[in-house]
């Protein structure tokens, strides 16, 4: 019997498992992915944003501005990728006195709005038709999965339990608890968390009397090479539409150049195809923010999906006794992530007494990256473990001592992919066509199973 179960493993999921690792509950989360951050987070901008766009007096604005204030905390406690670069949102003859508003309104520091001229001594790249821009020098970038595999291994170290490949195929409320049936047992639990992303409206409607509906929205993206990554240093935006933020130009946290998304409401809650009419419109509008981009340095395209809702807010609350949604998390859920966990935490303590744990770890301690270390720094590794001095992925540096700890860490790395979104092995130009080899024979040494059945994904 657990108190809190959590099902879904994106970025919400472990971040409230995260928080509430800090009582003495026992938790579990339950993923039917075989990792964490297989879904909307996994294809995620990675964007720390201000605040500056959600409608005031909204959970979106509440929880934006304060998720950002503790990504900044986080990144250095939990040992994953933050960068604070900024954002700019573009205006090609627009007003930008309503987003300019509503961003005081929500308390986002120091926002201003500059001229097109002042704002090319910052970024001499954008467009020609730029007329001014807002400017948050409070927005910031992350690697989306990094964050929430960060959120995840703390959250283990500290006694949750996380289940993979585990998918829920029914709820069936008693009297004082919940059964989950999945197709890897069942578990009872006191209460359910519904983090399930895409999937939300399933979970909910397999409990609650008023029924929900999540649309997918898709969003489709181009990654360029590295050589692209300081076209520019701030995250651009254009004015946004009811369907978005636009297409926005950014640097990623690992030197890349990310653009896009779209953003189409489909019906598949697991089509995450790109498009030759999506990817061109992506090319049409970004042309406007930055000159001259190269897109023939693109490395790879993809596209993730977004978990709307219909009431324009997330739904965070108790859709039913012992039951509590963290669903429609789309933009910005990522930003919003750790404040959503401390808001679930306060409505599990209306209905569980929670009790801190002295002994809770608040740190955690990430995959040493041997590419970011200075030359003693590697000398110095190799001299301890030789296996870091044994490079495996070229196009970024990823050596063998990097991916054995990525496939041996407690919450270790299965797949190729796996692998990859940990140590960044097949995240280069040939997007694993040199490395792949290797790294399959180290995922079948260290898991004692065949080279024919080592996966994917």
């Amino acid at each position: 019997m657990y108190d809190v179960t959590i099902i879904g493993a994106g970025v919400t999921g472990c971040a409230i498992a995260r928080e509430l690792s800090r009582y003495n509950l026992k938790v579990c989360v339950l993923e039917k992915a075989s990792d964490v951050c297989e879904g909307t987070s996994k294809a995620n901008s990675g964007l720390v944003h201000a605040g500056f766009d959600c409608k005031p007096g909204t959970l979106k604005a509440r929880l934006n501005v304060r998720g950002n204030e503790l990504i900044r905390e986080l990144s250095s406690q939990l040992d994953f990728a933050y960068k604070n670069n900024g954002a700019m949102v573009l205006s090609f003859g627009g007003s930008l006195q309503e987003l300019y508003d509503r961003g005081i309104a929500n308390g986002v520091e120091g926002l201003k709005v500059l001229s097109a001229d002042e704002a090319r001594q910052i970024e001499p790249n954008l467009g020609d038709e730029v007329t001014e821009v807002l400017f948050a020098p409070s927005a910031g970038i992350v690697c989306p999965f990094e964050m929430t595999l960060a959120f995840a291994e703390n959250a283990l170290a500290n006694g949750a339990d996380i289940r993979l490949n585990t998918w829920v195929c029914n709820i069936v409320k008693s009297s004082e608890w919940y059964k989950i049936s999945t197709d890897n047992g069942e578990f009872d639990t006191r209460l359910i968390i519904n983090a399930a992303g895409v999937a939300a409206d399933i979970i909910h409607n397999m409990v609650c009397e008023d029924k929900i509906r999540i649309t997918p929205r898709r969003g489709e993206y181009y990654l360029l090479d590295k050589a692209c990554g300081t076209i520019t240093e701030t995250t651009i935006f254009q004015l946004p539409t009811a369907l978005g933020k636009g297409v926005m130009v950014s640097p990623t946290v690992h030197g890349n150049l990310l653009i896009g998304p779209t953003a189409e409401n489909i019906e598949d809650k697991e089509d995450v195809s790109t498009t030759v009419d999506g990817l061109a419109s992506i090319k049409d509008k970004a042309a406007k923010s930055i000159k001259n981009i190269p897109f023939n340095k693109a490395i790879t395209n993809f596209a993730g999906l977004r978990a709307v809702g219909e009431t324009g807010d997330f739904i965070i609350r108790y859709a039913a006794e012992g039951f509590i949604d963290a669903a429609a998390i789309e933009s910005p859920g990522l930003t919003s992530a750790p404040a959503i966990a401390e808001y679930v935490a306060e409505l599990v303590g209306e209905s569980i007494d929670l009790e801190l744990k002295s002994d809770f770890i608040a740190t955690r301690k990430g995959i040493v990256h041997f590419a970011g270390l200075s030359a003693d720094e590697q000398n110095d590794l190799i001299s301890k473990d030789p296996s870091y001095g044994r490079v495996v992925c070229r196009c970024e540096t990823v050596t063998e001592g990097e991916i054995r700890d990525a496939i041996s860490r407690p919450l270790g790395a299965a797949t190729l992919d796996g692998v990859k979104r940990r140590t960044r092995a097949g995240m280069g130009r040939c997007q694993a066509g040199f490395c792949s080899p290797r790294v399959m024979e180290l995922l079948a040494e260290y898991q004692g199973i065949p080279l024919e059945e080592v996966k994917k994904r």
